[in-house]
């Protein structure tokens, strides 16, 4: 879902920046209300489960995309499928360009002895530089996006009514290694929730995300479990209403950033320098794990490889540095 977020600024700045040229997204179909109300942007649904499944169906997948009249192929993920849609593209004549994902970089960074620390190329430039292959300049220095959605009844009947500030936690991630401790998220919920003038949103998915979610938010009036209540594009519409989302190396930090949310992360055993990093956001929104107790951090790019005696490298971000920089962002 990140991954997808991610070429979202990238996709809405190549259009304004060139208002007479068409894109289609290839994409699962749940990732379509990211790309909603971008002009000039059709969204075309991959059918992973059937029509294009397997090597035949992205043959089929070819020629779906043949009879649009694409005459270039941008790869923004890089990985098997789309390689072979691509080089069909080729095949046939038309321009193709792919990202460069930056491997041996991102080895540099997270391995444990010789570790080369410093920030490399975001997914962003990534992208930009894909299309610059294909002809096409695109400038993100001064981004644009999405008004605030208008919120409909359901939305209301979830939240209430009110003038709070709508503070958005996702406590959650792919990976145990990017997840701040729950007694210590617990500690930054209380606190922001003594706070009348907050309304505190907790966002997730999953049975027993759920059930953790409906623990930290136990007997807080100005707490609500959005979680499994809402539509996903109703869920888009009240992230873009937020004040500050706060939320670990996750795709509820990039879904955020895409809608022009401020944002504040949480890193353990990834960092910011890898790339990942959500959109337009400033470098000392991203609070990171101790590297003095830590040295071997970042010890991943995704967060799926445990290091023995890491597990409580998150722990060196205290929940009075989270606090105070939520209420820095309010």
């Amino acid at each position: 879902m990140g991954d997808v977020a991610m070429t979202v600024p990238v996709v809405r700045a190549f259009v304004n920046q060139y208002p007479l040229v068409k894109i289609t997204v290839v994409s699962r179909p749940f990732f379509k209300p990211f790309f909603e109300g971008i002009s000039n942007v059709s969204f075309f649904a991959f059918d992973e489960k059937q029509r294009h499944k397997g090597f035949f169906g992205l043959l089929r997948l070819f020629q779906d995309l043949k009879g649009l009249q694409i005459d270039a192929f941008a790869d923004l993920h890089n990985v098997l499928r789309s390689k072979v849609v691509r080089i069909l593209f080729f095949l046939s004549g038309k321009k193709i360009a792919f990202v460069d994902k930056g491997r041996a970089e991102k080895a540099a960074l997270t391995r444990a002895e010789n570790k080369i620390f410093k920030p490399l190329t975001t997914m962003f430039e990534r992208h930009v530089k894909v299309f610059e292959q294909l002809g096409f300049k695109v400038e993100l220095s001064h981004p644009t996006f999405p008004e605030k959605a208008i919120l409909d009844s359901e939305i209301f009947s979830l939240i209430g009514e009110n003038n709070q500030k709508l503070i958005g936690i996702a406590p959650f991630a792919q990976y145990d290694s990017k997840v701040y401790p729950l007694d210590l998220m617990q500690e930054v919920i209380n606190e922001l929730a003594e706070e009348k003038n907050h309304k505190i949103l907790l966002f997730g998915g999953g049975k027993k995300e759920i059930e953790l979610l409906d623990s930290l938010s136990k007997g807080k009036e100005n707490i609500v479990v959005v979680a499994g209540k809402l539509k996903f594009q109703h869920e888009l519409q009240l992230i873009s209403n937020l004040d500050v989302m706060f939320s670990m190396d996750s795709g509820n930090a990039h879904i955020a950033a895409m809608l022009g949310v401020k944002v504040i992360t949480l890193w353990g055993a990834t960092h910011p320098f890898a790339g990942f990093s959500p959109f337009n956001q400033p470098l000392e929104n991203a609070l990171v794990s101790d590297r003095n107790l830590f040295p071997k951090l970042p010890t991943s790019v995704y967060g799926n490889k445990k290091v023995e005696g890491y597990e409580e490298a998150m722990r060196t971000i205290s929940q009075e540095q989270v606090v105070s920089k939520i209420k820095s962002l309010l």
